[in-house]
């Protein structure tokens, strides 16, 4: 499936915050882009939501389509959309093990994931946005342990800190899903209900 493969940095830039973490040249010049980066925009209320939009959906590299699905399901289940949205994104298996400590960026859980390294509950998955649910377990498969990316999660494991609602067992490069994360738990920088303004617009 397509997606967006270019330079994270610039989209960090564009939306003014860091949507890989820990990177340094958005921390060097942490203003937009292009000749006219410092100027100043006029920010409407469409701006703003769009914005957030697209924080959310670069964060988790999702492409347009697949996110307009995901805000669907959202507004189609019971409770707040917006809280809804986050927990569907946040659930993806790509995510899951990049929150987990096992891949250094987002973009680099996909690629594992698709290399079919991981198992969920005893079965190979090799889809980024398979949803994972409460009580899941996610294993590295065994042909996969001595592989370079998970010798070095298990060497720098701890770095990062691993969300309330999962649990990482990096000696066996395992994965509890102990519940599905409510909203407190999320630490993404976005405002979830300018997402939800955006799409009621349309």
């Amino acid at each position: 499936m397509a997606r967006y493969t270019g330079p994270m940095t610039r989209k960090s830039r564009r939306l003014g915050v860091d949507l890989v973490g820990g990177d340094a040249a958005f921390e060097k010049r942490p203003y937009p882009p292009g000749q006219h980066g410092r100027g100043r925009i006029k920010e409407s209320e469409y701006l703003l939501q769009l914005r957030e939009k697209q924080k959310a959906r670069f964060s988790y590299g999702v492409l347009e389509k697949q996110f307009a699905n995901y805000y669907a399901e959202a507004h189609r289940r019971a409770g707040k959309t917006g809280d809804n949205l986050l927990q569907l994104l946040e659930c993806r298996l790509d995510n899951v093990v990049y929150r987990a400590g096992f891949a250094r960026t987002r973009r680099h859980a996909r690629q594992l994931v698709v290399h079919g390294h991981f198992l969920v509950n005893g079965k190979k998955v090799n889809i980024p946005s398979y949803q994972v649910s409460a009580h899941d377990v996610i294993d590295v498969r065994e042909k996969s342990l001595e592989m370079t990316p998970f010798i070095v999660a298990r060497e720098t494991h701890g770095e990062r800190v691993v969300p309330a609602w999962l649990e990482a067992v990096p000696g066996r490069m395992r994965i509890f899903v102990h519940q599905l994360p409510i909203r407190a738990q999320i630490d993404i920088p976005v405002q979830e209900q300018l997402i939800v303004e955006y799409y009621s617009k349309l």
